[in-house]
């Protein structure tokens, strides 16, 4: 009996709240369209005679902002390369064995090789050092200029260090 009552109540609380004039009682119709405001914002930009949008050209390019693009296309590089070299797997013929086996019997110079481990290293692990970074970040540390730039610094060593050392492998 009670459940029949709880039932019943909440019946009609839930469709007063969703009848139709009852579920907006207090909205207020907008003044101006979003056309309107876009033209007024134009209208004071010409006035004034400011310029269109700042250009990438007109900024002195600091070491985190450099940082920052570069931390993103190695991101997305990463990205790309895994998704090729996974899709080249699936549709390429022969074991993986096979691949490297071609690879062997070019006789490459050692220099080559070096510098090829070097240059697949390097992004990944940039990568993974501003991204120990930006987890500092994350919980509050190292937000003052000179800390920026020195955490970038740092990460630039790091970055190098530990690809020369993966190369060497």
């Amino acid at each position: 009996m009670a459940a029949s009552v709880l039932r019943l109540a909440s019946r009609r609380c839930l469709c007063l709240r969703l009848s139709p004039g009852s579920s907006m009682p207090h909205v207020v119709p907008m003044g101006t369209t979003a056309k309107e405001e876009m033209a007024k914002f134009w209208e004071k930009n010409i006035k004034s005679q400011r310029p269109l949008s700042p250009h990438i050209s007109i900024y002195e390019w600091t070491l985190p902002m450099s940082m920052s693009i570069i931390h993103r296309g190695t991101g997305v590089g990463m990205s790309l390369g895994v998704s090729l070299f996974a899709l080249s797997a699936l549709a390429l013929p022969g074991q993986f064995s096979d691949y490297l086996d071609l690879i062997k019997s070019l006789s490459l110079a050692p220099a080559l090789i070096y510098s090829a481990k070097f240059a697949l290293s390097l992004p990944v692990t940039y990568h993974t050092w501003n991204g120990i970074r930006h987890l500092a970040w994350d919980l509050g540390i190292g937000f003052k200029i000179p800390q920026l730039y020195q955490s970038g610094a740092l990460v630039l060593v790091l970055t190098v260090l530990s690809s020369l050392g993966i190369a060497a492998m």
